[in-house]
């Protein structure tokens, strides 16, 4: 394995424990590549399936398992884990119906330990920063990254430095934060002002840990290795995912590329991006048929985990959405809260950010966009209890509203 260049027309290589996190001649994200070789499919699959029944750490991970397609040279007890990964697939029954749909699956990633699909990446990241000798690492973040960094940081004996965008992180998730002992330091403005003070402040010590780091994608890609294996090896019709700060969407189609070119699936389901209209660059982007992304200056949306006005990782996004021949849609935030509310309704429950994809895919029913009946799975990226004020708040508008019809 080894890092190189994710420009096609660049594509500069350079070796995979190199600390460097864009492209030294033209600036662009890295990503880690492998040609090696491996056994045969069917083999590799078995090989997959016995670990689950393994004691070893290593195969208790949802991410480790699938080492063969992850970067190599750790030792074993070099690698930070617990246990993330290993989510559970749950059958859409009420929301189904709700979006116009016959079958609906959602991977729930927010089962992880810290409660989002950040732990899947951060596993990776931790251990590869362990790995080159970093004492500390740091990360902007709306609330997930934070808490994910912070848990494995801990884990790993590495100092925390969090920037928070002030006042628009869920108190759920800064505590979180605080309690793996992490650095906190609010930045006024946005997510993206907070990336851009923590590149500027941050010393050469500190190792950076957002979704633009190639080793937090090798982690995250892993969910859609294991959602196919739950799917028996058959894909879905389509995927569908927040859109944020990309990061997810890049990492799922790299794994999609990986999978059909060792021909380990077939069929490559088709990734829908589903952003918020308050912040939706990526949306814009798609719709206008342009190459150049044109950020929100002022992004706001009721899903903050996904409050994100210039996401880094879109390139390798829209790579991935055109690979997949997928697409790109936004949603109001009334969609998004109508469309949480029933997946709680399920019984399941979901960040307010999850969410965006259940609202996408009612969209594109009444849209005409996608059959009834096709296979969809929806990606939900962090568990319910990641924003109580959110649920506690809607709850109470609900009331109010009814107590104003009934005159009480």
């Amino acid at each position: 394995m080894h890092l190189r260049c994710s420009a096609i027309e660049c594509h500069t290589a350079l070796g995979l424990h190199d600390r460097v996190f864009a492209c030294p001649k033209c600036g662009e994200l890295l990503e880690i590549v492998f040609d090696g070789k491996l056994p045969d499919p069917p083999k590799l699959k078995k090989t997959w399936l016995e670990r689950r029944a393994s004691s070893d750490p290593r195969d208790s991970s949802g991410v480790w398992r699938f080492r063969e397609f992850l970067p190599d040279g750790y030792g074993d007890s070099e690698i930070v884990t617990m246990s993330e990964g290993n989510t559970p697939v749950l059958r859409g029954q009420r929301t189904a119906g709700w979006a116009g749909v016959r079958r609906l699956w959602f991977k729930h990633l927010g089962w992880n330990p810290t409660g989002s699909f950040k732990d899947l990446g951060m596993t990776v990241g931790i251990t590869e920063a362990k790995f080159v000798g970093a004492k500390a690492v740091g990360c902007a973040s709306t609330g997930n990254t934070a808490a994910s960094l912070a848990a494995y940081a801990a884990r790993a004996g590495l100092r925390a430095q969090i920037y928070l965008p002030a006042g628009q992180v869920s108190p759920n998730k800064l505590a979180q934060a605080l309690d793996f002992g992490a650095e906190i330091i609010e930045v006024p403005g946005s997510f993206d002002d907070a990336i851009e003070t923590l590149l500027h402040d941050s010393g050469a010590d500190v190792y950076f840990l957002n979704s633009i780091n190639p080793f937090r994608i090798e982690g995250q890609k892993t969910a859609m290795f294991e959602l196919l294996e739950q799917f028996g090896w058959q894909a879905p019709d389509y995927l569908v995912v927040p859109g944020g700060n990309l990061g997810n969407s890049s990492a799922f189609g790299k794994a999609f590329i990986e999978l059909k070119s060792y021909e380990l699936i077939d069929k490559i389901p088709r990734m829908i991006v589903v952003q918020a209209k308050g912040a939706n660059p990526f949306a814009r982007l798609w719709t206008s048929g342009s190459r150049e992304l044109q950020a929100t200056a002022h992004p706001e949306t009721v899903a903050t985990a996904i409050r994100i006005g210039n996401p880094r990782s879109w390139k390798k996004a829209l790579r991935a959405i055109e690979f997949t021949n997928g697409l790109v849609i936004d949603v109001t935030d009334e969609e998004i809260g109508e469309a949480k509310a029933m997946i709680g309704r399920d019984g399941i429950g979901c960040e307010p950010a999850s969410a965006t994809t259940l609202a996408g895919i009612r969209k594109l029913r009444e849209m005409g966009t996608i059959d009834p009946d096709a296979t969809i799975a929806a990606v939900l990226t962090g568990h319910a209890l990641k924003d109580t004020d959110y649920i506690i708040k809607a709850s109470q508008s609900l009331r109010d509203e009814a107590g104003a019809v009934l005159g009480i």
